[in-house]
């Protein structure tokens, strides 16, 4: 018996439920293909996709006015000057920096793109190779597997704040990981760091260095990881530094007194997100190394006349285009003014928290601002907040707004009042999860008091 697709109708003609974020469509069994109301309406073919994809248009700008707990913008300004390149099929396959035999490529503007990223971290034209990725996690992966290539035998080392692909990562190149203990701050612990590296100092080290966790927003400090490297007796040639820097990476490289982010310091590689505080409306990523470190992985494919050392091979061709747009229009400047108002409305939104008696901690840089998870799951998935354990968080991106921020904790404080029915009294203790400092419940508060 086969299986078609059915559409339940409405007012319009068919109806579409995009209730939880998904475009559900009915389905039932049938016995011939002639139901499929489709072969009914030819005439009214347009119509139905027109209601369809107006409903979700409708469903994503209610939701995008209440996005607050996951890194993802778009900027609404390039959409007539960009739109026209939708109508090109653009694949940058293979390597960035070399032609193929496909000429509907857009290379010169993520070679313009890597150029911009590489002259931030401070590695010259001819000393440095890159490529536009799918995101964060890709660019990861890449970092990971020349570490694995360089140092065949090495372990990684990597803090229990991490994100997850970086253990994906691990487990995809079938590496040796040690997970390294966390400060409450989120930053990693140096002197586990130290131990587990003296456990295991006859193999290379290939060292993931969160600049920004995922969850807290904490830099590990890379200056004392590679300190500790170097107390535990490891040269420069026994270990290898995969810099995530995903979200904070544009974030720290634009705080003035924030812990300098270069190439100039023994790292292999860094990868960071072009979707997340830049605003690229599609997942995409940047990911720099050195060019001497590619050749490992350098191949000559006679199919399309060029090398390749990607994970992907065949690449968007339209996320460099939107990139460089976005680099161009906004320039150093533009983005030090939004690294500078995203932290002073990340701290504006931590001070209306605590004043409201919640559990609040910023660290120094971030733009993510932790808080005790709300008890009502309505509510989380309603601001769609990232959760882990008994934490909430909030990324302050540059579209989101005073306004908003405002009309978050109004609505949190008036829900909190149901939850609790008295705040001071069973406010929630979360101090192993963000410090007894930034722990409001009652008896931390009179400790902090004392």
């Amino acid at each position: 018996m086969a299986r078609k697709e059915t559409w339940i109708p409405s007012s319009s003609g068919y109806k579409v439920n995009c209730s939880e974020g998904q475009l559900q469509l009915a389905v039932r069994e049938t016995t011939s293909p002639s139901t499929d109301p489709l072969h009914h309406h030819e005439v009214d073919r347009e119509a139905f996709m027109s209601s369809i994809l107006a409903e979700y248009k409708e469903s994503l700008s209610r939701k995008a006015e209440k996005q607050l707990g996951y890194p993802a913008i778009t900027l609404s300004d390039y959409h007539e000057i960009l739109s026209p390149f939708f109508g090109f099929h653009i694949n940058n396959i293979g390597d960035p920096f070399i032609s193929s035999n496909y000429a509907m490529h857009s290379r010169q503007f993520e070679v313009a793109v890597l150029d911009w990223f590489a002259t931030l971290w401070e590695l010259g034209d001819s000393e440095y190779w890159g490529y536009i990725t799918t995101g964060g996690t890709e660019g990861n992966l890449h970092g990971l597997l020349l570490g694995r290539e360089i140092l065949a035998c090495g372990i990684l080392y990597t803090s229990g704040e991490s994100h997850y692909s970086i253990f994906k990562a691990a487990k995809m190149l079938k590496m040796e990981c040690q997970v390294i203990n966390t400060l409450v701050s989120g930053e990693i612990d140096l002197a586990d760091l130290h131990a587990k590296l003296l456990l295991n100092k006859d193999k290379p080290a290939i060292i993931n260095v969160n600049i920004g966790t995922t969850f807290k927003g904490a830099l590990d400090d890379l200056d004392l990881v590679i300190e500790t490297l170097h107390k535990c007796s490891f040269t420069r040639e026994r270990f290898y530094i995969h810099c995530d820097a995903a979200l904070s990476g544009i974030v720290a490289s634009f705080s003035k007194s924030a812990p300098k982010i270069s190439f100039k310091k023994p790292i292999g590689s860094i990868s960071v997100s072009g979707h997340k505080f830049l605003g690229c409306p599609m997942p995409c990523g940047v990911q720099i190394t050195r060019k001497q470190h590619i050749t490992i992985l350098s191949k000559n494919i006679e199919l399309i006349g060029t090398t390749d050392a990607t994970i992907s091979g065949s690449r968007n061709g339209h996320s460099p285009i939107f990139l460089w747009y976005i680099l161009n229009k906004k320039g150093y400047t533009g983005i030090q003014n939004d690294v500078e108002n995203c932290q002073k409305k990340a701290q504006y939104l931590a001070n209306r928290l605590r004043r409201g008696g919640i559990s609040t901690m910023l660290n120094e840089f971030s733009i993510t601002v932790v808080f005790e998870r709300p008890k009502d799951h309505n509510f989380v998935r309603k601001w769609q907040l990232a959760c882990v354990g008994n934490m909430a968080h909030v990324i302050v991106l540059p579209k989101i707004t005073i306004q908003m921020l405002d009309r978050f904790c109004d609505d949190l404080l008036k829900e909190r009042l149901i939850w609790y029915k008295s705040i001071i009294s069973t406010t929630p203790c979360v101090a192993e999860d963000i410090g007894d400092i930034n722990c409001s419940c009652t008896n931390h508060k009179i400790r902090c008091r004392i």
